[in-house]
């Protein structure tokens, strides 16, 4: 494992002194995508990342964003949506690393001989905690996120949503009988 380790150490190191120093730009993440928080640990050999964008998705703060016509939001909505969009990335990729780091030393934990599941215990529940809060913290920015709205605007933002569900439904799947 080590030398795995160091062999992808040397290969970075010789890439980080071959490129130009005008490589190409770091993408915007905040603006496209939502983060999320790491999952469970994959099979051998499958690629497991930390946080992530999500794939064809945006997050909800981008959503707005992204549909400023078509919900008229103002200049100080779409200032205020962008700064929590701001805020929440930052505290969401924060939360991602410290979350990673937690892994590790979990992994540290179990790969001694014997494991000591009165250490392993207490980070594992320590772990998941941290996944709670990860995941709550993408509800409160949601939430305070569509605070931003107006009731005329929440009302376009659920048809939006409706005609994207719409839009994203698999082929001879019924739409949802509303409750």
């Amino acid at each position: 494992m080590a030398t795995r380790h160091a062999v992808a150490l040397a290969a970075l190191a010789s890439l980080a002194t071959s490129a130009p120093a005008a490589a190409a730009p770091v993408p915007d993440i905040a603006a496209t995508a939502e983060v999320s928080p790491p999952s469970a640990p994959a099979a051998h050999g499958q690629h497991r990342g930390m946080w992530r964008p999500h794939r064809g998705r945006i997050g909800p703060v981008s959503f707005l964003l992204r549909h400023r016509a078509e919900l008229a939001l103002s200049t100080q909505q779409v200032e205020r949506l962008e700064q929590l969009r701001l805020d929440a990335t930052r505290d969401l990729i924060r939360r991602g690393a410290d979350l990673r780091v937690a892994e590790l030393e979990l992994a540290a934990l179990r790969r001694a001989e014997p494991v000591d599941l009165a250490q392993v215990e207490p980070k594992l529940r320590d772990i998941e905690r941290m996944r709670t809060e990860f995941r709550l913290a993408r509800i409160r920015a949601t939430e305070a996120a569509k605070a931003q709205l107006t009731p005329d605007q929440r009302s376009k933002l659920r048809t939006l949503l409706d005609e994207r569900a719409r839009h994203h439904r698999p082929r001879g799947a019924a739409a949802p009988t509303p409750a």
